[in-house]
């Protein structure tokens, strides 16, 4: 493929430099936004195009502001405890409540406690009434012609209370900013069933369009556009016509078909293609009759990253706001994280409290993974120019979840299993503010992180080779002298998951020596791996020789992906992963799969209610139905010495 036919003017500058300099280059250009009129009761989140005065005072009447009698102050004059003053209803006092107006010769109101009732007619005063006492008077709250906002002011619940107070009706603020989302590429389609093989589900304009509403921003998705230069350049035109700002998702990399950059530069300025951050680098910020247009790679989490780092802070600058901050805390980082010196790089990570340290935990890297964006607490950056962070680093991290929620979140590190999932739910369900947390490092991983006070559970299951019995003997090497506990969790069948039909005829482990059959393997330091070498090993069969041995995943339903999409014929997983793939098992051995504690947690609220969970009906009838498990000693204990 010669140069011509790739798009190679990707550049690489840094994010806070592309930004500004983007910014001094479209904002001259750039003609602002309209205003509009609406009714007060409608503008919360809206900003004022011009400053609000009071039309009305408040309250535009004096008014009592007690329950009690309204008099004129004088009547009062004289009266003590010895000496008291008697007044008559109607000539000297009149009954009132709260918020009533007073009439033009009274001036005070007493309190109705402080009277004392003679007769039908007559009250007992003991204290004189100084002028207004308990009277709220025309513009206490509130003056005619007041300022109650000013200009740019971002409206507020009590913002609408008080306009209406003022006898504000309706203001006129600034119209919303609009974005245009146009989705490109040939391979993208609505949700549909069945997913026709080589097309995706187009996901990211809806989360574009979540996303600018918490900025402030309406998003305006428009139809998925194919691969075709004209077509895009057509949608470019009319959502550029129609919108303030222009945003084109996929199509911005170097690709054969990533048209989008050659677009755009026919049709107007790009300033900047190519910045300096990780995922997220094929950016094109770009210009088109003074209005911004943002080319955005088509990677979900790709796509994210440049949506928070760059578009939030271009929606800001464009409505001449403040850029709200990011709450943050520092916590110890439990994994090495190496990172390329070219780029600012974005890792989603997991967080929680352990041991009163905040503990922080790298999730998958992939662009493409989505997940990682769900299942993280918040985002830590790696600086341009930094080759990452050492394990046991003090790291600032952005949360992307309020800081009380994290503070309530059980840690686990260890091995992967579909139950993990199911109990995380079932706990959220009976406790909302209670979280579990899941890290797939596998049991080893696992052991390692509880040695270093890095997780609440660790999920093992290693079996002892010379006992064959799982867990308790790693427990006692690794914990010498220390209180530790086993929950015990479920037993699981492990073996071969294959594909539907078995076209490889693969009925026992000796089948991976067949030169035919290409297998995946689970990362080292998983139990899955450590029961695997252990029964090759029986068997004598030399690991080295087999196909596909030194490929890795990190999770069970990883390897049954694999085998379903046919890039392997056979791996080792549970029999519950093989189920949810819709694949063929092969039983190999059945194990324990087990929660491992430090004795102190067990009696502790946290664990308690994970324990009520674990023993309860629901949970157990939910793991019996996904087949391959054992749940006759869910829940029991088992303390390590």
């Amino acid at each position: 493929m010669s140069k011509k036919e790739r798009n190679l003017y990707l550049t690489n500058v840094p994010l806070k430099e592309a930004i500004e300099s983007y910014i001094d280059g479209v904002m001259p250009n750039f003609k602002g936004f309209e205003t509009e009129i609406v009714p007060v009761s409608e503008s919360f989140g809206r900003k004022t195009a011009q400053p609000v005065f009071a039309e009305i005072s408040a309250p535009h009447y004096n008014a009592a502001a007690m329950d009690g009698i309204a008099i004129h102050s004088e009547v009062s004059y004289g009266a003590t405890e010895t000496t008291p003053v008697l007044l008559k209803e109607e000539k000297d006092y009149q009954i009132i409540n709260t918020g009533t107006p007073l009439k033009p010769e009274h001036n005070a109101v007493i309190m109705i406690e402080d009277v004392v009732e003679i007769d039908e007619e007559t009250l007992e005063i003991r204290h004189a009434a100084s002028p207004w006492q308990h009277v709220r008077p025309v513009g206490e709250d509130i003056v005619k012609g007041e300022l109650i906002l000013s200009e740019s002011h971002i409206i507020r619940p009590q913002d609408i209370g008080a306009l209406l107070s003022g006898g504000v009706h309706q203001v006129e603020v600034v119209k919303q900013m609009t974005v245009g989302i146009i989705p490109t590429g040939s391979e993208i389609t609505e949700l549909m069933r069945p997913l026709p093989d080589g097309k995706i589900i187009e996901s990211n304009s809806k989360m574009f369009r979540a996303l600018l509403n918490t900025y402030g921003a309406l998003g305006k998705p428009y139809p998925i556009v194919i691969d075709d230069p004209e077509q895009i350049g057509k949608a470019i035109a009319k959502a550029v016509n129609e919108n303030d700002m222009v945003v084109v998702n996929a199509g911005s990399s170097a690709g054969t078909k990533d048209y989008t950059v050659d677009v755009l530069r026919e049709m107007g300025t790009v300033h900047t293609h190519g910045v300096a951050i990780k995922p997220g680098k094929p950016v094109i910020l770009a210009e088109i009759n003074g209005k911004p247009v943002v080319g955005i790679p088509g990677y979900p989490v790709s796509a994210y990253v440049v949506f928070e780092q760059i578009i939030r802070p271009l929606v800001y600058a464009f409505r001449e706001e403040n850029l709200p901050g990011i709450e943050t805390l520092k916590a110890k980082l439990v994994r090495r994280i190496v990172s390329s010196l070219k780029h600012e790089e974005f890792i989603r990570v997991k967080l929680g409290k352990v041991d009163n340290r905040w503990i922080v935990t790298p999730l998958n890297r992939g662009a493409g993974v989505t997940m990682s964006l769900v299942r993280a607490d918040g985002i830590l950056r790696i600086p341009q120019a930094s080759e990452g962070y050492d394990k046991g680093a003090e790291v600032e991290v952005e949360l992307s979840r309020p800081l009380e929620t994290l503070s309530n979140t059980l840690v686990s590190i260890g091995s992967h299993d579909l139950v993990m999932d199911l109990l995380a739910n079932d706990l959220h369900k009976y406790d909302n503010n209670l979280t579990l947390s899941s890290a797939h490092v596998g049991s080893m991983g696992g052991i390692i992180s509880m040695k270093q006070k890095e997780c609440h559970l660790a999920p093992v299951h290693l079996l002892e080779e010379k006992t064959g019995v799982y867990n308790l003997d790693y427990v006692r090497k690794y914990f010498p002298g220390e209180k530790m506990c086993l929950i015990k969790l479920v037993k699981r069948s492990q073996g071969l998951m294959v594909r539907r039909g078995n076209p490889k005829n693969i009925s026992a482990l000796t089948d991976l020596n067949k030169k035919d059959v290409m297998m995946v393997n689970r990362q080292k330091g998983a139990g899955t791996r450590i029961l695997l070498d252990h029964l090759l090993k029986k068997l004598d069969i030399n690991p080295e020789l087999l196909q596909g041995y030194e490929r890795e995943m990190t999770t069970h339903m990883s390897v049954a992906a694999a085998v379903k999409t046919g890039t392997a014929d056979c791996g080792m997983g549970v029999e519950s992963a093989a189920k949810a793939m819709e694949l063929d098992f092969i039983p190999v051995a059945w194990e324990d799969y087990d929660l491992l504690i430090r004795a102190e947690m067990i009696e502790t609220e946290e664990i308690i209610k994970l324990l009520n969970v674990i023993k309860g009906p629901r949970f157990q009838d939910q793991v019996m139905k996904m087949s391959g498990y054992d749940c006759s000693e869910t829940g029991n204990i088992l303390a390590v010495e």
